[in-house]
């Protein structure tokens, strides 16, 4: 096994600080990494290899040498790492190869690199939601860690916990840190899986749930507010506010299931779909608001029932990203003229639908149909025989009341 020393070099100008540099050797070969850390004689120990801090030193120099110290103990444990990563490979190593691992900015096969090889994969597959959250979570990971890599065995609690409090410190809520840590820890468990790592529990001390989120609806005479606002001398928002009503008219449909609604599926009064999460099949009662909007709009160049993905040519998911971008920024805007005290997003529609029917009697168990609910076994048993008709009528109610 490689081994691996700390040395100084001293100035051959007298009174001018040293170097420090490692020595790494393995087969009797040796390679020295330089750190760039400067000393003077008397600030080094070479007994015990170690930066000495003087009693009496300078407060200024001695903050230095104490951050030294620091950086010293974490080159070490990352060399160390390195060597017990390549002893486990069995495919034999060099003391140079050491070396270049350890001064590898941005890829030294460990779990940055994984990561961005994984996100490659999935998209390959077809999975580009998958690598799209996953791109998410790394992202925020390198704004907190930076472009160098790291070893899998760096991955630790500790590191998990740093990055858990830089995100508090930003003001990230806790359902988003978690959204993050649950991604982080799905990339790391598939490196478990391909045996490049150990599992060692990294996210152990860490918060992995959901919390309950401040409530996103707003009442009937909101949502009348938001249909009859003149937008004439706005077209961008006018086409923000016409998505959102028509999510709202469609019992809360998702944006992304708009983004994909084709002509096809409206045939005989009724708009049939799959969402997109779930991948179950809804039918919906076409009424007379969801024309006006689609009339309102020409979309005769594409096979798109709504004017979001309108270019043939350019990547559908590209384009439904972007415009769902769009809308949320231009809803937002349009809620701060009305006062809201809650973010407008397309998704208080389906939060605002949901609310309304119940305020109006309607069974849950009629909410949850409508909206494709499915996240509980028993709801779904229950709901499987449910009369669409039912459905229809509770969005009939809903849309008179406006």
């Amino acid at each position: 096994m490689a081994t691996i020393k700390v040395k100084f070099r001293a100035s051959s100008v007298e009174m001018k600080e040293g170097s420090l540099y490692y020595q790494v050797i393995h087969n009797r070969l040796v390679r020295q990494v330089h750190t760039g850390y400067r000393l003077f004689p008397s600030e080094w120990d070479a007994g015990i290899s170690e930066v000495v801090v003087a009693s009496g030193t300078e407060e200024g120099r001695r903050n230095y040498l104490l951050s030294m110290k620091t950086a010293i103990a974490d080159d070490l444990s990352r060399l160390r790492s390195i060597i017990a990563r390549l002893e486990r490979s069995d495919t034999g190593y060099t003391a140079d190869k050491v070396v270049e691992l350890f001064s590898s900015p941005a890829d030294c096969g460990g779990f940055l690199s994984f990561a961005r090889q994984l996100i490659q994969e999935l998209k390959k597959i077809g999975k580009r939601r998958t690598a799209e959250t996953y791109t998410t979570a790394l992202n925020s990971f390198l704004r907190f860690r930076g472009e160098r890599d790291l070893l899998f065995e760096e991955v630790d609690s500790n590191l998990m916990v740093e990055y858990e409090t830089f995100l508090k410190g930003i003001n990230v809520c806790p359902n988003s840190s978690s959204f993050y840590m649950r991604n982080l820890r799905a990339i790391y468990n598939r490196a478990v899986e391909r045996e490049l790592t150990v599992q060692r529990y990294p996210f152990k001390h860490v918060y992995t749930g959901v919390d309950k989120t401040v409530k996103r609806a707003v009442p009937l005479k909101v949502i009348r507010r938001i249909r009859d606002l003149d937008l004439t001398l706005s077209p961008v928002l006018d086409y923000a506010r016409d998505l959102f009503m028509f999510s709202f008219y469609t019992r809360g449909m998702a944006f992304v299931d708009m983004a994909y609604l084709k002509k096809k599926d409206l045939q005989n009064g009724v708009l049939s779909y799959r969402r997109q999460k779930t991948g179950q099949q809804l039918f919906i009662k076409w009424e007379k608001p969801m024309q006006e909007i689609v009339d309102k709009y020409d979309t005769s160049g594409t096979p798109y029932l709504l004017p979001i993905i309108r270019d043939m040519d350019t990547d559908a998911r590209k384009q439904y990203k972007n415009a769902a971008h769009l809308v949320n920024d231009k809803l937002k805007r349009i809620g701060q003229q009305l006062g809201l005290v809650i973010p407008l997003t397309s998704y208080v529609a389906r939060h605002a639908w949901a609310s309304i029917a119940k305020s109006k009697n309607i069974p849950i168990s009629t909410i949850s149909e409508a909206m494709g609910h499915d996240s509980e076994n028993t709801t779904r048993i229950y709901l499987a025989s449910l009369d669409t008709s039912i459905v229809d009528k509770a969005n009939s109610l809903i849309l008179k009341s406006l």
